[in-house]
């Protein structure tokens, strides 16, 4: 089981954040962080990496329902969403699959909430 949906996008790096956190909102997720690995590798390790952003998204709604049916399911939280640039110049956009990620988890409830959230980051990255 693929745990992200990825693709390939023809923008620029800027541009595909842009794009991905636009989609995002219009399908009720709020970006809670963002994690330049690019900029922190450099800081801790002084060494150069490609362009990697980790965009934490939220759906309010669901985070809560997810939190009702399982208390510890905030480990799992928020759904983590990747721009990133390859060596060719490439802008990939990948987003996990909340499905795969609570596969382990033997709640009926949070199966049918990963579900649903699964269906709208699958949208985001399908419009992109």
């Amino acid at each position: 089981m693929d745990y992200h949906f990825s693709k390939t996008v023809p923008l620029d790096f800027q541009a595909a954040v842009e794009k991905v956190t636009a989609e995002l909102k219009a399908r009720g997720f709020g970006i809670l962080t963002q994690i330049d690995v690019r900029q922190t590798l450099k800081a801790k390790l002084d060494v150069d990496f490609r362009p990697y952003l980790i965009l934490g998204a939220c759906n309010p709604p669901f985070a809560y329902k997810a939190l009702q049916a399982e208390d510890k399911i905030g480990t799992m939280l928020p759904c983590n969403v990747v721009v990133q640039q390859h060596a060719d110049g490439k802008i990939e956009v990948s987003a996990v699959d909340p499905v795969a990620s609570m596969a382990a988890i033997e709640n009926p409830a949070l199966a049918a909430i990963a579900e649903e959230v699964r269906g709208r980051l699958r949208q985001v990255v399908d419009a992109l």
